[in-house]
């Protein structure tokens, strides 16, 4: 028996699509994330991520450090309608250094979008969080970007992603021209030919003409030699064979292929309405109740992500929660699993990078912001009804460390504040020494820039000017068994021992020679490179 709230459940459901964008730094993330809210109407200028100050700056990287590089270090929920669809872009950092705030938006995603630059192909990046996406059988959309630039042959593209990623492919649209001589897109699912023309250096919507394949006035606006190479091309295509199968792009097995170019519009509204068509609805999660279904009527949510200081004015700390199902609603009371609290839930927010705005009501695959007051922790679940808890989120290993030191004492206070923030919202992984004379907290990163963030944030938003002591160690383990592992393997050498976040022991390690040494040494200590999560069910799927 279906009652009232799960018809409405249901309706809403049908009309949100929600997905992440993966990419190696440059391929064009910020720049393609932009075109889309373009045509979604939430914007109307598009400003290109550049880093010069005289530009306009891109609505997703909204902190200062992001504006005056030029680049995207941290991750942005973005909101928009198109065609009667309501649209969650989870914003993912382009700078590699920042892949682990990567994998906690993709914990909240049912797609993703996988970004190529036409001329340089995959990437390590890219492969990376491919295998992330793959983990988590994530649908997965590729737009081949950049066509209006040099670049390789459109079918050497699809190759390379069948050969290394051993992923069907189905080219939804095809490009008409490559670089200066790129002229349009030919959309395979309508049969018809789009030519563009540039605007305002793509800053604003493309002129589109809309020709078929037969008209009989094609050659006057289309030369020659790319018309009769459209035809080869496609003839090609066509004697390749195979078609869309949606079963295998749902289960993550064959991705659907776009062309065009970001920076000037070409085939961004194409792809954004065969996506919006082809992708998964909000789907069901697995739970400690086994896999619940969005339209379970009973609101269930999960942390993905915490944000110390959107608005500088407020230094306030913000909860990302991803609704799972049910209705959520202003002021409700939901338990918080982790702690078993009961917390109201007030002053809810729709997010739009570093803007909010009030929300009465929210449905699964929504994406809400709420007021963190040291609360959450990411990989919390919170929920009415029957008891349960979602999948944590995992932290990887890091590979850099460092001292991180305070060296004016009377800054004691905002120093503590500020590391327990950026702590919490996962800017960095922080550790700790057992050795109780020294105090200082160890930063863990995956890249050199995460150290740079910190001291910039410390001083910017804590006012505390920081000083790093790097440590010569590049690899981390957690032990499984916890300290009464370490104390039955006594004394282990070549390492250091740490605490993490949750006073777990983990081992950091000079080189891998080091960690083969110990494996051999101390066969019965078990050691993982993915820390098991501080809150959630342990997902089977990054087990180690």
């Amino acid at each position: 028996m279906t009652t009232d709230i799960q018809t409405e459940l249901k309706q809403a459901v049908e009309r949100r699509r929600n997905f992440a964008i993966i990419s190696h730094p440059d391929a064009g993330k910020t720049t393609l994330t932009e075109k889309l809210l373009l045509y979604g109407g939430a914007i109307h200028q598009a400003g290109a991520v550049k880093a010069r100050r005289a530009q306009r700056k891109a609505t997703s990287d909204w902190m200062a450090m992001e504006q005056q590089r030029g680049i995207s270090i941290t991750s942005t929920v973005l909101q928009f309608d198109y065609n009667n669809y309501q649209i969650n872009l989870l914003d993912t950092p382009g700078h590699q250094d920042f892949s682990e705030d990567t994998y906690r938006t993709l914990a909240a995603a049912d797609n993703a979008v996988m970004l190529i630059d036409a001329a340089k192909g995959l990437e390590p990046q890219t492969r990376k969080l491919f295998e992330v996406c793959k983990m988590r059988s994530l649908p997965i959309f590729t737009f081949i970007n950049k066509l209006d630039r040099p670049g390789r042959e459109p079918l050497e593209s699809i190759d390379e992603i069948e050969q290394e990623l051993r992923l069907q492919t189905y080219a939804v649209n095809w490009p008409i021209g490559i670089g200066d001589r790129f002229k349009g897109i030919f959309d395979r699912r309508q049969q018809a030919i789009h030519l563009f023309e540039r605007r305002a250096h793509g800053s604003q919507q493309a002129e589109e003409r809309v020709i078929s394949l037969g008209d009989p006035k094609i050659e006057e606006y289309l030369e020659r030699d790319l018309y009769y190479q459209l035809k080869e091309d496609l003839e090609l295509l066509s004697e390749l064979g195979g078609e869309l199968d949606l079963e295998a792009v749902h289960a993550g097995q064959m991705t659907p292929v776009f062309f065009g170019s970001a920076m000037t519009n070409f085939g961004v509204r194409l792809f954004l309405e065969a996506f919006l068509e082809y992708a998964l609805k909000p789907g069901g999660r697995n739970s400690s109740l086994g896999v619940l279904d969005p339209i379970y009527p009973e609101f269930t949510g999960f942390v993905f992500k915490l944000q110390a200081n959107m608005d500088p004015k407020h230094r306030d700390r913000v909860a990302f929660i991803r609704v799972c199902t049910g209705k959520f609603e202003k002021d409700m009371t939901v338990n918080h699993a982790r702690t078993g609290k009961t917390i109201r839930l007030s002053r809810p927010q729709k997010l739009f990078a570093q803007d909010r705005e009030s929300i009465e009501t929210a449905y699964p695959g929504d994406v809400i912001g709420l007021n963190n007051p040291g609360v959450f922790a990411i990989g919390d679940t919170i929920y009415n009804g029957k008891k349960l808890e979602y999948e944590g989120i995992p932290c990887f290993s890091p590979e850099l460390f460092a001292y991180l030191k305070n060296p004016n004492p009377s800054k004691f206070k905002q120093f503590q504040k500020g590391i327990q923030e950026l702590r919490e919202e996962g800017a960095v992984q922080i550790m700790y020494s057992m050795d109780d004379f020294k105090r200082d907290p160890i930063l863990a990163a995956v890249g050199q820039l995460q150290f740079e963030v910190v001291q910039f944030r410390m001083q910017n938003e804590y006012g505390v000017e920081t000083t790093i002591e790097p440590l010569p160690y590049n690899l981390a383990r957690w032990v499984a068994g916890g300290w009464d592992a370490i104390e039955k393997a006594g004394r282990i050498f070549n390492t250091l021992t740490v605490k993490d976040n949750w006073g777990r022991p983990v081992l950091l390690f000079k080189n891998e020679w080091n960690l083969q040494q110990v494996k051999e040494d101390l066969p019965e200590l078990q050691l993982n490179a993915i820390a098991p999560v501080g809150s959630g069910l342990q997902p089977e799927s990054y087990s180690t």
